[in-house]
């Protein structure tokens, strides 16, 4: 199968399409045509050496495509069905990826749809059930219009929560159509949620890393009720949660999604497709921050 690769640490252009053995399926997995690959921060980060250090690694923690062989012990799904979810092998922008989770993709979404999914709202989820967000929880999230932010709101907002979001100005009426309310980010910004929220907020999650927890611990009473994703240097400073996918993976997201989305309840980042063999201009794109949406990788059936 081709899949992308790296033999070096570098920049894009180390990338490379590679043809690679297939993979299996072990117990409990499903092995997926991919039709399309998700991209995501973590990737280019590897590319560089920040992460792994072993050489050669493949991409890729995200997919969707359609089921074409089944592990030891699997009965949920049968070879034909589409689903989408999670390689634990890094290694989901290929032709073939073994899934470790995964959920049947929602009736209305395309394969590129499903894919921009599984690492958003796994992160979203396994941060608000940290938090322990709940009904009548009000919560504040730095960071609310990317991909992630937007899941944690919508999430939140589906278990009763209010929910006070932060983004730039052309932002705010994406927050409010996400059942948010918005603010806009900057100095100031304890101010502006305090006009909200006068008496503070019961939790606060950080998506954006922009050196805002100062802030968001004076918001919400104290270091324990804040968690980030996002800052790690700063949750050390300032004895703050930081939550990572090794500290113990949202999976059920997977599972929760479809329901929401097939009842009008979650609305879909906007997604921008590349074909496989422009990976290395996707990873441009992504770390350059201008993504304008998620990236995802097309990639053609077997």
């Amino acid at each position: 199968m081709k899949a992308a690769r790296f033999s070096r640490f570098g920049g894009p252009e180390v990338l490379e399409i590679a043809d690679l053995p297939d993979p299996h399926p072990g117990p409990g997995q499903v092995r997926i045509a991919v039709r399309a690959a998700g991209v995501s921060l973590s990737d280019w980060k590897k590319r560089k050496g920040l992460m792994d250090q072993e050489l050669p690694q493949t991409m890729g923690y995200e997919a969707a495509g359609v089921v074409d062989e089944l592990g030891a012990g699997v009965t949920d799904v049968a070879v034909g069905d589409r689903v989408f979810g999670a390689c634990a092998d890094g290694a989901a922008q290929a032709e073939l990826a073994v899934l470790s989770a995964y959920a049947p993709i929602p009736p209305s979404l395309d394969f590129p749809a499903a894919a921009a999914l599984p690492a958003a709202i796994e992160t979203a989820v396994r941060a608000l059930d940290q938090l322990g967000v709940g009904s009548g929880s009000t919560l504040l999230i730095n960071g609310a219009s990317g991909s992630i932010g937007s899941a944690a709101v919508q999430f939140a907002v589906a278990r009763g929560a209010r929910v006070i979001g932060t983004a730039g100005a052309a932002n705010q009426d994406y927050l409010r159509s996400l059942g948010a309310e918005p603010v806009v980010y900057g100095e100031g910004l304890a101010g502006r949620v305090r006009a909200l929220a006068p008496g503070g907020v019961d939790l606060a999650l950080d998506v954006a890393g922009s050196g805002v927890l100062p802030e968001l611990i004076e918001l919400a009473g104290g270091p324990e009720h804040v968690l980030t994703v996002a800052d790690f240097a700063g949750a050390q400073r300032h004895g703050v949660r930081f939550s990572r996918g090794d500290s113990g993976r949202a999976l059920h997201a997977l599972a929760e999604i479809g329901g929401l989305i097939e009842s009008g309840r979650f609305s879909l980042p906007a997604v921008r497709t590349f074909p496989l063999a422009e990976v290395a201009e996707a990873h441009r794109v992504s770390e350059e921050g201008h993504a304008g949406g998620k990236l995802v990788l097309l990639v053609g059936g077997r």
